[in-house]
């Protein structure tokens, strides 16, 4: 999962890059990456690390220009270092840098093909540096010397018709624009935004609809599934639907844990999902054991204390903060490494005596993955003096690994896989552990007026693209395990990390003539 901005201005956008950036760290804190144009010239910086860590004063002095596409990176399928860090470049045709949310389920294929047929070499095991360079060949045969909107749009098409999985994209033609599209089912999320300029409107392409508000955007709408938008340097705006049968199925775990709450996604307030999956848990507990004794609802910090304030109040029982967090430890979900999340758990978060001792409590959290961070949660509320310890999850339970750009870890891992919520429960040390039912989760997902399909696959083991093999699960097994991180960590610890240091690095590039 990652963050991606691009931005076609009046004048220097890298601030506003930079600003957008910021809004959308949480979702991706290994790597953070900003390129601009300027006359025809491309100018970089990118670097493993948060965006405040990447970038400084004299970084951002070298990317002028009036449009620029940004990245921020959460690793999934790849390995770390600089060499993986977005944007990516290709110097032909014209000059193209491209930033990915997602992952393709045929990038293996599709190297193969770009090596033998196209000719074309890639230096990273990225996916990301596959799709680019699609999409570079895709638009070299059609070999214009100045492409125009319907040439994007032909490459983009194109693009749709060889790749497969899901990826939001932001893309920049150096010298003459930016192209934003979606893969034909939209499971990530890509939105299009305006703010009146001196001329006219400058233009966003963002992950979230936060990152629009944060510069001062007015938010358009989401791009469509399949759908490309193509705005030039002089900020006009072309649109068009560029694959067959697109129909929407976005991914349910941005509603769930991803995205911000002040977020909007594909006309959907990510908030309002968050309040309505709190009441359709209360609903539940009610149902299943209405005389429940809890005394007291507390949320797991952040992400589930929306949920947890509309159970509480459905309940009638206190809300009450019970743990404090500290804000400057990455989000356990997204460690490499099983030792490293344990570790985090514990400096992470402190529980608050008072509330806890001699009470029956509800722990709300917005899934549960692993297990280890709920586990080790469970153990500090009884700690602090807790009664009895219930555990509630604010989505159903995890079984299935994510193929489409979330680094969910391999099936051997996951918590849930193959077992009952009795045996989770055991295994995780709860009193009582009550799931979110998968029927209300899409529900409290749905836009008002229509129900909406969702990309459940973590949960259902349904993936949508169709094309997801026991094979290819088998090797994203090999790829996600614990062991195989560890692996590539030691071999940075010695090695050092692959590909070209760029600490100091900016690229200033002509673009072909």
């Amino acid at each position: 999962m990652c963050g991606i901005v691009g931005i076609v201005g009046q004048s220097n956008v890298n601030l506003a890059i930079y600003d957008a950036l910021t809004v959308l760290q949480h979702r991706g804190q290994d790597a953070a990456g900003i390129v601009t144009s300027d006359k025809n010239r491309l100018y970089l910086r990118k670097d493993n690390g948060l965006v405040r860590d990447v970038f400084h004063t004299r970084h951002m002095r070298n990317l002028p220009g009036n449009m620029g596409v940004g990245h921020v990176r959460y690793p999934t399928a790849g390995s770390s270092g600089p060499a993986q860090a977005q944007p990516l470049y290709v110097n032909s045709p014209y000059g193209i840098a491209l930033a990915h949310n997602g992952n393709l389920t045929n990038a293996e294929d599709l190297s193969g093909e770009l090596f033998r047929d196209d000719l074309r070499h890639l230096n990273t095991d990225s996916d990301s540096e596959v799709l680019l360079n699609v999409l570079a060949h895709e638009l070299q045969i059609l070999r214009k010397v100045k492409p125009t909107a319907t040439d994007v749009f032909t490459a983009v098409r194109a693009l749709h018709q060889r790749c497969r999985g899901a990826y939001a994209v932001v893309a920049m033609i150096v010298g003459y624009g930016i192209v934003g599209f979606r893969d034909k089912y939209g499971i990530r999320p890509l939105v299009f935004g305006k703010r009146k300029a001196r001329r006219g409107y400058e233009y966003m392409l963002a992950s979230e609809s936060v990152a629009l508000d944060a510069q001062g955007f007015q938010l358009v709408r989401d791009v469509e599934p399949g759908e490309a938008i193509y705005i030039d340097i002089d900020g006009n705006v072309e649109t068009r639907q560029c694959a067959d049968d697109s129909r929407l199925v976005p991914c349910i775990f941005e509603h769930v844990y991803f995205a911000r709450p002040d977020s909007r996604m594909d006309g959907v307030s990510v908030y309002s999902s968050r309040l309505k999956m709190g009441e359709k848990l209360a609903k539940k507990i009610l149902r299943e054991r209405p005389n429940h004794g809890i005394d007291v609802v507390i949320p797991i910090p952040d992400t589930s204390r929306t949920a947890a304030v509309e159970l509480a109040n459905a309940l009638g029982v206190k809300f009450r903060e019970g743990f404090v967090k500290n804000r400057y430890i990455g989000r356990t979900f997204i460690m490499p490494g099983q030792s490293q999340r344990k570790k985090s758990v514990k400096q992470k978060l402190n529980a608050i005596p008072q509330e806890f001792q001699d009470k029956t409590v509800l722990l709300v959290d917005d899934s549960i993955v692993r297990g280890t961070t709920c586990k080790q949660i469970i153990e500090m509320a009884r700690e602090a003096g807790a009664r009895r310890v219930y555990f509630s999850s604010a989505s159903p339970p995890v079984r299935y690994p994510n193929v489409y750009g979330i680094d969910m870890p391999a099936v051997s891992e996951l918590i849930a896989h193959n077992k009952t919520v009795e045996q989770v429960q055991q295994a995780i040390g709860a009193d009582w552990l009550l799931y979110q039912d998968l029927p209300d989760l899409i529900d409290s997902c749905s836009a008002e007026i229509l129900p909406m399909n969702f990309e459940c696959s973590v949960f259902d083991g349904q993936y949508v693209t169709g094309d997801v093999s026991e094979a290819y699960l088998a090797m994203l097994e090999a790829r996600r395990n614990d062991f195989a991180k560890q692996r590539r960590d030691r071999e940075q610890e010695i090695f050092g990390p692959s590909g070209n240091d760029e600490d100091e690095a900016q690229l200033s590039l002509h673009r072909s003539s």
